[in-house]
């Protein structure tokens, strides 16, 4: 059992400070009376007022402050879904019970833009009817994707294994840098991408064939698809096989049709494309996770309107380019950018054909905060 400790910690503010009951400046310039103050309140200046102290698990150095919960009567469940406010936990029996979330965890102050993702193991206490519940403690992630959002985190999916980043050939079309965001996120959050190109039903593969070997020497496996004509549908359904699968992607690329395909019977709601923008309708609006008759489970996300790379500083973008990694040492300068310096092993590389332009061109967008929209 982790030791106890008291800790202060950040509340989110929700006070400013207020203004003052008697404005004399104002009232002098506007020629009104020029009483003086009679009375002074002292109060806590908003923002100092939002530290509480509260006991917490001593998780280490660094950890972040997990709130000490008495679990004697909490169950431990799995988020499977979110409807605003309240989140659908499955229990231990498969049962799904609908809860809310412990105040304290919402007014934490966090860099993240949501307490609760779907995906979070959690400690949950059954209301007196049973048929609700409230979520105690939010158990450490591992395995996940996020976004940049509104300058904070935005946890997409969480505890996966794996990552199919699904893009289209046609209608809307693919978007390799977006694809090469995913498998950013997909790394920094220790989770293993697969690009998956659908719609081949639509266009002449043998176009693409390129992407297939731009991506597979980098050591991604890249897979055609099409639910049409059920071709790679064999391979997702072995890779989905076991363990936990995210499915993410812009809006029309496919995602609710390749799941139908894939398992018969789940009939998710398929959109389309719009005629006036070329671009996908949102019909999956919530991330939601499915067990799979096979073994193994998905969580279907919905389309972004944006992908922003949260966490990952202009400096540490080479990192993420494997193809970058050979060259890099080569460079004259030890903090070169790749970006306007000479005598650049990675820009030469880019030049004579070692590393493609497309990549390069993903690398300068990341490197100068360039924000890829999706939909």
């Amino acid at each position: 059992m982790a030791k106890k400790k008291k800790v202060r910690v950040a509340f989110k503010k929700n006070r400013q400070k207020r203004t003052r009951t008697n404005d004399l400046t104002r009232e002098f310039n506007q020629g009104g009376s020029n009483e003086s103050v009679t009375g002074e309140r002292i109060r806590a200046k908003g923002e100092l007022s939002r530290r509480r102290t509260v006991i917490a698990e001593d998780n280490g150095e660094g950890a972040p402050v997990q709130l000490s919960v008495d679990l004697t009567h909490c169950e431990l469940g799995k988020v499977v879904r979110i409807h605003g406010l309240i989140s659908v936990v499955e229990d231990s029996e498969g049962r799904e019970v609908r809860c809310g979330v412990r105040r304290i965890l919402k007014t934490m102050s966090i860099e993240g833009r949501n307490v609760v993702a779907v995906g979070d193991k959690v400690w949950f206490r059954h209301s007196t009817t049973g048929s609700e519940g409230m979520i105690e403690k939010v158990e450490a992630r591992k395995g996940s994707i996020t976004r940049g959002y509104r300058l904070r985190e935005h946890v997409i999916v969480t505890n996966v294994d794996q990552l199919l980043i699904v893009s289209a050939l046609a209608e809307p079309g693919l978007k390799l840098p977006l694809i090469d965001r995913y498998l950013i996120s997909a790394e920094k959050g220790g989770v293993r991408p697969i690009i998956v190109l659908n719609k081949a039903d639509l266009v002449d593969v043998s176009k693409f064939q390129w992407v297939i070997g731009l991506y597979s020497q980098l050591g991604y496996e890249t897979i055609f698809a099409s639910a049409a004509d059920k071709r790679g549908i064999g391979r997702l359904k072995e890779l989905l096989s076991s363990g936990a699968t995210a499915f993410s992607g812009q809006s029309g690329v496919g995602k609710s049709s390749l799941l139908n395909a894939i398992q018969p019977g789940l009939n998710l709601r398929i959109g389309e494309v719009s005629d006036w923008t070329f671009k996908g309708k949102h019909t999956t609006t919530t991330a939601e996770l499915i067990r799979l008759k096979e073994g193994g489970h998905v969580i279907d996300t919905p389309g972004l309107r944006q992908f922003e790379l949260w966490g990952v500083e202009p400096a540490e973008v080479e990192g993420y380019f494997i193809e970058f990694r050979p060259y890099i040492p080569k460079c004259k300068f030890p903090d070169c950018t790749h970006t306007h310096e000479g005598e650049c092993a990675v820009k030469d590389a880019v030049a004579d054909g070692q590393i493609h332009f497309g990549r390069y061109e993903s690398y300068l967008k990341l490197y100068f905060g360039h924000t890829i929209e999706e939909s």
